[in-house]
């Protein structure tokens, strides 16, 4: 894999990952974790396409957004990134706020994304999980976020590798970064929920079984509101099923990238 520094049309820089040759493909990561946590992705995808994993605002070695961001400014940054890779239409596939991110731009610049996978994404939070996630931000903007929270939601306690992979991502990511992309994730749920119709390319949902906030009920209710869209539900799996479950979701992104659009 190769790391590089990409510059953006409003002077922001972001670093990249990428791997491989062929049909390109975007990969944006969830809060609090960086363009390395795609690593079974890239080995699994680079053999048949260019793929370019991202670190977001504020994260790794990318510039910091403004600290009032919200999701429709990650989603336009996330257009400036594939205008300035300059590989035209491209695949798009993104994990928790990632998946938040991909989804939006696949609404507000379909003319950018090829298709798009969203995986273990939030839609439409119940009032107690709304509550929950606020209050988490919150905390975290005070200062008072805590690693180990999102640890337990995201793994069981045999899942010790890509547990202390997130831990150390988690540890090292700026803290106004952080702040400024939960408070996007938190408030952002249903910010495109009213459009998803509108995504008129082949589309993968896909969730983990346990996965206590982005559930199998949002999963199918995306794919339900999303013509061209496949859902998926992993069984055994927790929230950072990519790491825990690669091969099940490598497969299920190959089969989505040889998608034919209708």
């Amino acid at each position: 894999m190769m790391s590089a520094i990409l510059p953006l049309s409003d002077g922001a820089r972001v670093r990249i990952l990428s791997a491989g040759d062929g049909p390109p493909i975007l990969l944006i990561h969830g809060v609090g974790l960086r363009a390395e946590v795609w690593a079974p992705q890239m080995n699994a995808l680079s053999p048949t396409h260019k793929v370019v994993a991202v670190d977001m605002p504020g994260h790794g070695d990318s510039d910091p957004s403004p600290s009032r961001a919200s999701l429709p400014d990650f989603v336009a940054w996330a257009a400036r990134v594939v205008e300035g890779l300059a590989l035209g239409p491209i695949a798009v596939a993104g994990h928790s706020m990632g998946a938040l991110i991909a989804g939006g731009l696949a609404v507000m610049r379909p003319d950018l994304v090829a298709r798009v996978a969203m995986l273990c994404p939030v839609h439409r939070r119940d009032a107690a999980a709304s509550a929950a996630v606020l209050a988490r931000a919150t905390d975290i903007a005070a200062g008072r976020g805590d690693p180990e929270a999102p640890l337990a939601r995201w793994f069981t306690a045999d899942e010790q590798a890509p547990r202390m992979l997130c831990a150390d991502m988690l540890k090292s990511v700026s803290p106004s970064g952080y702040a400024t992309a939960y408070a996007a994730f938190a408030a952002g749920d249903a910010t495109y929920a009213d459009r998803l119709a509108d995504i008129r390319c082949p589309t993968l949902v896909l969730t983990a079984e346990s996965d206590a906030n982005s559930t199998p009920a949002m999963t199918y209710a995306i794919a339900d509101a999303v013509p061209e869209a496949r859902a998926l539900v992993i069984a055994g799996h927790r929230h950072m099923l990519t790491l825990t479950a690669a091969d099940q979701v490598n497969a299920a992104l190959l089969d989505w990238l040889k998608e034919r659009p209708e």
